[in-house]
């Protein structure tokens, strides 16, 4: 199955250059968060591949105008064509009435919620999440620290992917776009990166 991941940034080829060809043989689309909900609506019109999304910190907005035809997994195990994504968006709370931001223990207390979902689909396969994992290619500063219950979703269940956004690569800092973690395979979803995984 091939899967494009998207985040943070509108792609200029998706949006501006749009050609409908670059979305040729793209069986699934994953928003990371904090982008335009029309982008992600333009998207899920000239594709048939479901548009999964979970929230970034910036996307108040979804409220009053939510993307067209896409998908929220939010706190969700969401199943296509087998693969099993769980979808667990925002980033650390670092401002008092801040939307889509939580506290470590609060991120805590959402995977805990998930625990029979997580049993009765055997774990699952693609974590989709807008923040990266705590000391897993985070931010030093609060904004974009990472969550420690990602690293226990990691340890624990051992997914092929873990695909994040938040975290810009053009920072000016050495964020990799993808890296390896156990048996894991990361991948900062930065504007677009497109994968391959087994079904």
């Amino acid at each position: 199955m091939k899967i494009m991941a998207i985040a943070d940034h509108e792609s200029e080829l998706l949006w501006d250059y749009f050609d409908k060809s670059y979305l040729e043989g793209i069986d699934l689309i994953l928003s990371c968060g904090d982008l335009s909900p029309q982008y992600l609506s333009f998207l899920a019109t000239f594709t048939d591949a479901p548009v999964l999304y979970v929230h970034g910190n910036h996307d108040d907005g979804y409220e009053e105008v939510p993307p067209d035809g896409c998908i929220c997994i939010e706190d969700q195990i969401y199943v296509h064509n087998g693969v099993r994504i769980l979808g667990l968006g925002g980033s650390m709370r670092y401002k008092p009435a801040g939307k889509h931001q939580y506290t470590q223990r609060q991120m805590h207390w959402r995977v805990w919620k998930l625990w029979w979902r997580l049993k009765y689909r055997h774990g699952f396969d693609i974590l989709l999440t807008h923040s990266p994992a705590y000391q897993l290619h985070d931010g030093e500063d609060l904004p974009h620290r990472g969550f420690e219950a990602f690293r226990v979703l990691l340890d624990k269940y051992r997914p092929a992917f873990f695909v994040h956004g938040h975290v810009h690569l053009n920072y000016g800092r050495n964020y990799p776009r993808i890296s390896s973690y156990e048996e894991t395979q990361i991948i900062n979803a930065y504007e677009k990166v497109i994968f391959e995984i087994d079904v």
